[in-house]
């Protein structure tokens, strides 16, 4: 049961991570330190889609869940919401690239915005 629940952990973690890296330079418009925290992880995250890499925490779910006995996702609140949204059907490698190109895109936008201002 415990690496159920920590493979429930790690998958919300995970969701937290996607939306900060989509979303956080907004955040960074209000907390200019959060910057150094979201630059690289925003590369990361575009790394990983413009590369068609697996994210560590994808096998670290997936070793726990074995672990834990379960056999690919059942339906629980987590993995409904949760990893639906993180391991969507049908993600092929072109939706990756647009993914990527989409939170480059916005980052590169609010980040222009924001140097553009100190300037």
């Amino acid at each position: 049961m415990t690496f159920r629940m920590l493979a429930g952990l790690v998958a919300v973690i995970h969701l937290g991570f996607v939306v900060f890296v989509m979303v956080g330079a907004l955040l960074v418009l209000r907390w200019r330190w959060l910057m150094w925290i979201h630059v690289p992880a925003a590369i990361w995250g575009v790394l990983i889609e413009f590369g068609g890499w697996t994210c560590p925490l994808t096998p670290l779910e997936n070793w726990l869940r074995v672990r834990g006995g379960a056999a690919g996702y059942q339906e629980t609140f987590l993995e409904h919401y949760v990893f639906a949204t993180l391991y969507p059907a049908g993600l092929t490698r072109t939706t990756e690239v647009i993914l990527g190109v989409i939170v480059l895109a916005v980052n590169v936008a609010v980040y222009t915005r924001i140097f553009g201002r100190s300037a």
